[in-house]
Order: C-alpha cells, then sequence, then structure tokens
C-alpha cells in the first residue's frame, strides 16, 4: 500500500536502504521471528519500494546497498552503522546471523567516503542509538552492550544516555523511541526499566507517549525528518496525536518485514554528513 498522505517539503536528508532480494524467515533471534511460517520476498520488496518511495517524494535522497544471497536482514540498515559528522561507526552484530553483513557494509562505507571506525563492544547502530542535538540516546537490555555507549561517546564526542530495554518484544531502542525532532522524542514508557523510564520523563517532559496498540503496530519504529512522520501502518492512535502536534504522518505497509521484527526506521539509516 502506497503512503497516499500529502508531505511536507523539508531539508533534504541522506538514507542508506537495502531491497529486501533475499528477505526471508529462516531462523529465529527475536520473539517477532517464527520460521514456520512463510515470508514473502516479492511483497516485502514492493512494501520497501513503497516507503522508498515516500521518502523520495518528501525530496530525501535514498542511497542503496547491493542485498546478498544468505543474509535475509540485511535489509535492516539501520542496524549497520552509527553515522554522525560523516563518521561511520560499524555495528558488530550480537548474533552471528547477521555478521556476515559486516563486510558488505564496511565496503560500502569505505567506497563512499565515510571516515570508518571498527567498534570494540558489540552494538547494533541506529537499532540502538538515537541521536539528538545535544545527546545521544543509546539503548541497552539485549543487543548492544552497555560498554558500546561509552565507544560512542568517545568516537563522536557527546554525551550518550543509557537507556535498559526490558520487553524482549522490544528488543532495539528503535522499537521503543524515535525522535520527533532535534529535541523531543515519542517513546513507549512499558518498554524501559523504571530507571530509564524516569530518566527520560526528566529530559523529555513533553514526549510523545505511544501506547500497548501502537507499541505492537511497531509504531516507534517510524522516521521523523521534522515534519513529516513516516509510521507503519496500523499505528493509528500515534497518527493521530502527530497530527495534533504539527506532524504529517505518512503510513506505510510493512508488514510483511514486520515478520523479522523490523519496520520503517529499521530499513532506514541515516548519513549524517559534517555540517556545511
Amino acid at each position: 500500500m502506497e503512503a497516499t498522505t500529502a508531505q511536507i517539503s523539508v531539508a533534504t536528508r541522506r538514507l542508506l536502504m537495502c531491497p529486501p532480494a533475499y528477505f526471508g524467515v529462516v531462523y529465529a533471534i527475536n520473539p517477532w521471528m517464527h520460521p514456520e511460517l512463510p515470508a514473502d520476498a516479492g511483497c516485502a520488496l514492493r512494501q520497501w519500494e513503497d516507503l522508498r518511495a515516500a521518502y523520495e517524494r518528501a525530496g530525501h535522497v535514498v542511497e542503496t546497498i547491493k542485498p546478498r544471497h544468505g543474509l535475509p536482514d540485511m535489509v535492516f540498515a539501520a542496524n549497520s552503522a552509527l553515522v554522525v559528522d560523516g563518521v561511520a561507526l560499524l555495528a558488530r552484530f550480537r548474533h552471528p546471523q547477521r555478521t556476515g553483513e559486516e563486510h558488505f557494509y564496511e565496503k560500502w562505507f569505505r567506497t563512499h567516503g565515510f571516515d570508518v571506525r571498527l567498534a570494540e563492544h558489540v552494538h547494533e547502530g541506529e537499532g540502538d542509538f538515537v541521536v539528538l542535538r545535544d545527546v545521544i540516546l543509546g539503548g541497552t537490555g539485549f543487543r548492544t552492550e552497555p560498554a558500546a555507549h561509552r565507544d560512542v561517546e568517545r568516537v563522536f564526542e557527546r554525551e550518550v544516555v543509557t537507556l535498559e530495554l526490558v520487553d524482549p518484544r522490544f528488543y532495539h531502542l528503535d522499537t521503543a523511541l524515535f525522535a520527533l525532532d532535534a529535541d523531543q522524542i515519542a517513546y513507549a514508557p512499558a518498554a524501559f526499566s523504571d530507571a530509564s523510564r524516569a530518566e527520560l520523563e526528566r529530559r523529555y517532559p513533553d514526549a510523545l507517549l505511544v501506547g500497548e496498540h501502537d507499541m505492537i503496530a511497531f509504531g516507534c519504529n517510524s522516521m521523523s525528518d521534522g515534519a513529516n512522520v513516516f509510521t507503519p501502518a496500523g499505528a493509528d492512535r500515534l497518527a493521530r496525536d502527530l497530527e495534533v502536534r504539527g506532524f504529517v504522518p505518512v503510513p506505510i505497509d510493512l508488514s510483511e518485514l514486520r515478520k523479522a521484527g523490523g519496520s520503517v526506521k529499521c530499513c532506514t539509516l541515516e548519513l549524517r554528513e559534517v555540517a556545511q
């Protein structure tokens, strides 16, 4: 289903995506994955193309990396790295099923002129890091090691706020929280430990809170450009709340990719270059 919502022209963002040509659910490394249930790579590709088209209609530049046979989760480009000011800190995946992606993403970043850094500790890129104006929010609990937060502080010279995830269904930070703009966030309080929830309440008292229905619809796996919010179809309450705040929700049906535990943001890595 192609998004039909009118979109607002905003500052162009450069995004990296990987077509799901070899998509499938052939192993289980999160609670959403059930290899006994069929996944349709053709349907996944059509849905992915709808997302790409929505980004391009909003004026964003989408670059792609070639998918590789035997790496069905390579479509989730957000997990490949954290990119800030032209520096790409490459992921170091927790599960062996995904470590094969590392070589191909590293080659892409080097070929395209990024300053590539290798991680000392396990982390999964923008899956567990959300970049805001003054801080980077870092998730831990299931995939990314807390020590990797210190790696990010060292590489990017920014404060990293550690947030503990406690629900295995929401195993990456980008399944539980996303940036509305450079200063504000939306998040699902139920996904976090008491201490992390209190920290979010303290730092972001005006945050948009996401409830159970929209959590299950992967509503927090949205991508905002500061005006348009590209959301998984079905996160209806979230879409209404975004409109109240002046954002334009752009729903995209990524139901096939959700079978592997990913949606809009998982498919999208922002390539943040050095500000001019």
